[in-house]
């Protein structure tokens, strides 16, 4: 009896959980809607691999990083091979389709849209670079099958993950360094 008293007492507890989150969500997209921005291709440009404008707005994809416009990676013979302009030619393709649409939430300390981006067939911008190889995916921000998208590309060895890079963060970091020691 006592198992089954406490069984009920752990539902009960997840259900009022997952209530509270419910509600704190209806509250959140009441108090502050989310930004719809949606544009054709003459509206559209591909900043770097993750980052785009909309129609004079600078979005940031959620949940996920791609390599920066000036980093290289090194193929699996070792050689340097330019990843973040190749990633950034990869974003453009996705996104130079017509019917753009973005969905942001929330803004990053840059003050750009993190937003999950869609083009006329519906494919979510941030789930194709990682499935293609083209970025990393942000386990904390990342949509659900995000991580799976780069699981895939990575056993398949494909864009990135055909030899090694430096993870973008890793890279804007040491950069960083670089610029102040120099």
């Amino acid at each position: 009896m006592k198992r089954v008293r406490r069984l009920f007492d752990v539902l009960a507890s997840l259900a009022l959980l997952a209530g509270l989150a419910f509600a704190a969500l209806i509250v959140r997209n009441h108090l502050y809607p989310p930004e719809l921005l949606s544009a054709g291709p003459a509206d559209v440009q591909v900043i770097d691999g993750d980052s785009l404008r909309v129609d004079g707005r600078t979005v940031r994809l959620q949940g996920m990083d791609a390599p920066e416009y000036r980093q290289n990676c090194r193929d699996g013979a070792g050689a340097e091979w330019p990843c973040g302009r190749e990633a950034r030619a990869a974003l453009e393709r996705l996104a130079r389709s017509p019917g753009l649409t973005c969905e942001s939430h929330e803004q990053d300390r840059y003050r750009r849209a993190v937003a999950r981006c869609r083009n006329a067939a519906g494919v979510d911008l941030a789930h194709a670079m990682l499935g293609a190889g083209w970025a990393v995916a942000l386990s904390r921000y990342a949509f659900p099958g995000y991580e799976r998208a780069e699981e895939t590309a990575r056993s398949a060895r494909r864009g990135i993950w055909r030899g090694e890079f430096d993870r973008p963060s890793d890279w804007r970091a040491a950069q960083a360094i670089g610029r102040d020691g120099a």
